[in-house]
């Protein structure tokens, strides 16, 4: 940028100041893909290998761009060399253009497959490309994850159609740019897992398959490396709160049961808001929306529409208040329970009250409530008090910020809502909402909540994989019905599913 302010106008080179730019464009071309890919992966079942994406492969792909710069920094040398003719190259050249597709369909893909043979070889897949083909499950950028030997090749080999159009003096910017474009497009497109091209179209003309470069042929690859050469979801989160989005978005939850009926699932999840669903293969369960008492009555209302459902609809509470209870640090006699009183915080209340802990309530509407909820041998451990003397302090949505500035200084938050509070205390610590550490043989997680930890999954969700497993046959929907929390929480231990021990810190 200097050089071409500084430069006499005659003297400016245009191309050496767009190698920046196109080295963003790289970047965000890749990204595009990625998360494409990502969505299609979720919300549709084209997928090619049927295999959850493991974080220990994003880790080992997260330097995806290194390859972008190494190729920003060889271009920088490059035009430094005025035997390639960088100088005042034209925007754009149809001879070029014709050059580089010629080119490349020529020579480079011939050297290309030998070169790609060479590496299945034995010797040099066992030392060096097997680091490619350790991604099972690939991802768009996948196909740029490669020691680094093959990766000065592959730039030696896709220079090849660039150098020879800027020794002939037909090469462009268009050329140029385009061509990357094209190399990154089907690198991506080849290493998607999703399968974009129809199977009528293969069917109709047989002969494409071995013409066209596609990714149901490319992830065959990471199965067969060695011997080879070559739901339902609403979109916002704030249209549950809309008064006129409540019906049509009650309405679409309805379809996904009744959706759940037809393909034989044998249990639907009320869970968290904003999630996609979709039935799993292996748990037979399908995630909808949790939309509250004043809503739907916790998916009540759809089993009084409905009532021959065979699909077991569950809405998650019970594990939620068992989660909330085993993070509580044993010896506990006094919690203030403080938030919107949804079907958990009953829950809560009720039985650490059976338990002999006093619960403290600060608002005289949640005591009348929580009261009213409560048995007459119980009540006796709800207190409505303005004290904040209390270290242990369950929240919910509704928590006001003035109310967490004067908790005592130590107090430890643990959450019972779907979303977590703001952290406002650096001398307080901040539990997780209601979730429990997945087991290792579940796959197929192709995700997390992002203010949970990875392989992390919300007690909702959990409650419902560990209703199929258990093959119980009762719903647990609406407000007055709660599985048994003990033996949920049993039962969940017994799959493998573990807590949360240690809160989190706020930073």
């Amino acid at each position: 940028m200097y050089s071409f302010v500084k430069k006499d106008k005659s003297e400016r080179e245009l191309s050496y100041l767009l190698i920046l730019p196109i080295l963003l464009w790289r970047m965000l071309h890749n990204q595009i893909w990625i998360s494409l890919s990502r969505y299609w992966t979720g919300k549709f079942k084209n997928s090619i290998i049927d295999k959850g994406l493991e974080f220990e492969q994003v880790d080992r792909e997260r330097n995806w761009d290194d390859q972008i710069l190494l190729n920003g920094i060889l271009f920088y040398l490059g035009s430094g060399i005025k035997a390639f003719g960088t100088s005042h190259l034209p925007l754009c050249r149809i001879d070029g253009i014709l050059t580089t597709v010629l080119i490349h369909a020529g020579p480079v893909e011939f050297l290309y497959y030998w070169f790609h043979r060479a590496l299945h070889h034995h010797y040099l897949y066992s030392r060096y490309h097997s680091h490619h083909h350790s991604s099972i499950v690939t991802e768009p950028i996948t196909a740029v994850i490669h020691p680094f030997a093959e990766h000065i090749i592959y730039f030696m080999l896709f220079a090849i159609p660039m150098v020879a159009t800027l020794l002939a003096g037909t090469a462009s910017i268009v050329s140029i740019a385009g061509y990357l474009t094209y190399v990154d497009f089907m690198n991506n497109l080849g290493h998607c897992n999703y399968e974009l091209i129809p199977k009528w179209v293969f069917s109709l003309f047989p002969p494409l398959k071995y013409l066209m470069y596609t990714p149901s042929t490319q992830d065959l690859f990471p199965m067969m490396a060695p011997s080879l050469g070559l739901n339902f979801m609403a979109k916002l989160k704030s249209k549950y709160f809309l008064q006129s989005q409540k019906k049509s978005i009650s309405s679409l939850i309805e379809d996904a049961i009744l959706d759940a009926e037809e393909r034989g699932a044998k249990v639907l999840s009320l869970g968290l808001l904003n999630q996609a669903a979709h039935t799993s293969a292996k748990l037979l369960g399908l995630h909808s929306m949790l939309q509250g008492e004043e809503f739907n009555r916790y998916g009540e209302v759809y089993v009084e529409r409905n009532p021959k459902l065979n699909v077991k609809i569950v809405d998650g509470s019970s594990l939620a208040v068992a989660v909330v209870l085993n993070s509580i640090p044993k010896g506990t006699t006094q919690v203030v329970l403080r938030g919107k009183l949804t079907k958990v915080a009953y829950g809560l209340a009720f039985t650490l009250c059976q338990r002999g802990i006093q619960v403290v309530t600060l608002h005289e509407h949640e005591y009348l409530k929580l009261k009213k909820w409560l048995n007459n041998e119980s009540e006796s451990n709800l207190v409505l008090s303005r004290n904040y003397a209390q270290k242990i302090w369950l929240v919910g949505d509704g928590l006001y910020e003035e109310e967490q500035q004067k908790a005592q200084k130590g107090t430890l938050f643990i959450p019972f809502s779907h979303f977590p509070p703001k952290q406002l205390r650096k001398d307080c610590s901040y539990h997780s909402t209601p979730a429990m550490v997945i087991p290792k043989s579940l796959e197929n997680l192709h995700s997390c909540e992002n203010w949970l930890p990875r392989r992390v999954m919300s007690a909702w969700r959990i409650a419902a994989i560990v209703h199929a497993l258990e093959g119980w046959n009762e719903h647990e929907c609406g407000l007055y019905t709660m599985s048994d929390v003990e033996k949920v929480w049993q039962a969940s231990l017994g799959h493998g599913f573990q807590p949360l021990v240690f809160p989190t810190q706020s930073k």
